[in-house]
């Protein structure tokens, strides 16, 4: 007798309980090993750091408007972690209560401690920097976290784990292009904070894509057709309800997204070529036992990115910047 489709899951997720400890061990690092914020900032119990500080603000100066929209835009993603936190151990499949909760709930607080570093980080860097208003910042981060999101995955571990996947390796493209920038204004400092946080989303990835790699292995139909579907759905990015104090709901995301875009931090490319990547990780075109709808959904796959590819070929983005309350241009860098 078959599954209802919500039970059959359910199952599949119990039955990869016993591998989870070990994707642990390989893909997160224990408190003791792994940095802190701490590491990369000026040591506020040395002697040294207001002078720390001070080369901190004078480097800062050099970098460019729409770079210091996307560092920001970057940091409240970061900071509205316990929306994420609170989705995933909502997802079927996982479970923080009964005997106080199973290894998937402990994933998902282990993934959250290391991820809560990045916001801390960028935070603070921020506050130091004097480029940014840091009010204007925080009341941005509050309404993102009140104003939720709704990422298109409902309760499903299927759709969850594509949607990680594939948001993973987008914040480490965006973590590690600012590190490159931030290198080539000559900030060292900014730019090695950048990297490391991409190295974390890297590892996520590789993590969250291993477990769409496990289900494959048992239950390859309906996760073929989870996936289609979320790419039918599109992969929104955590700040799509982004908005600014006194705006409505998503108002400021398309202009951050402009931002990002226009110094290749994040582009419509760099979403098709994740959708390709994770088509070849996963094997998709030499998956076999499909049945007829899945078929069909591995077909529709096979072809999304060169469609996209002819639609984004028509995208245009606008020179000018969008003027954020965030950033005021007179402190930035031309």
């Amino acid at each position: 007798m078959n599954l209802p489709l919500k039970n059959k899951r359910i199952e599949v997720m119990q039955s990869l309980e016993s591998k989870v400890a070990s994707f642990m061990d390989q893909y997160l690092i224990p408190v003791d090993k792994i940095w802190q914020p701490t590491d990369f900032l000026p040591n506020s119990q040395e002697d040294t750091f207001f002078e720390e500080v001070k080369e901190l603000r004078e480097l800062a100066k050099e970098l460019p408007y729409d770079f210091w929209v996307a560092l920001v835009g970057d940091t409240i993603t970061e900071e509205a972690l316990p929306t994420y936190e609170s989705w995933l151990m909502d997802v079927e499949g996982i479970n923080q209560v009964e005997g106080k909760g199973n290894i998937w709930s402990k994933w998902v607080r282990q993934w959250t401690g290391e991820e809560n570093r990045h916001g801390d980080v960028l935070n603070k860097y921020l506050y130091l920097s004097g480029r940014v208003n840091m009010r204007e910042i925080e009341i941005t981060t509050h309404h993102l976290l009140t104003d939720g999101f709704d990422i298109g995955t409902d309760r499903d571990p299927y759709k969850n784990f594509i949607y990680t996947s594939f948001q993973e390796l987008a914040t480490y493209i965006s973590h590690n292009r600012v590190a490159k920038l931030a290198r080539g204004y000559g900030n060292i400092a900014l730019s090695k904070m950048c990297r490391i946080i991409s190295g974390d989303e890297m590892r996520h990835h590789k993590a969250y894509s291993t477990f769409v790699t496990e289900i494959f292995k048992v239950d390859a139909s309906n996760m073929m057709i989870a996936f289609k579907e979320m790419m039918v759905h599109k992969i929104v990015m955590p700040a799509m309800f982004l908005r600014e104090s006194g705006q409505s709901i998503g108002a400021a995301f398309e202009d951050f997204s402009n931002s990002a875009q226009r110094i290749g931090v994040y582009t419509a490319q760099d979403y098709i070529d994740i959708m390709q990547k994770l088509i070849d990780q996963w094997d998709i075109a030499n998956m076999t036992h499909l049945t007829e709808e899945a078929e069909k959904a591995r077909d529709y796959l096979m072809k999304l990115p060169a469609r996209m590819e002819r639609v984004s070929q028509r995208i245009k983005i606008p020179e000018e910047s969008a003027k954020f309350s965030w950033v005021n241009p007179a402190l930035v860098g031309g």
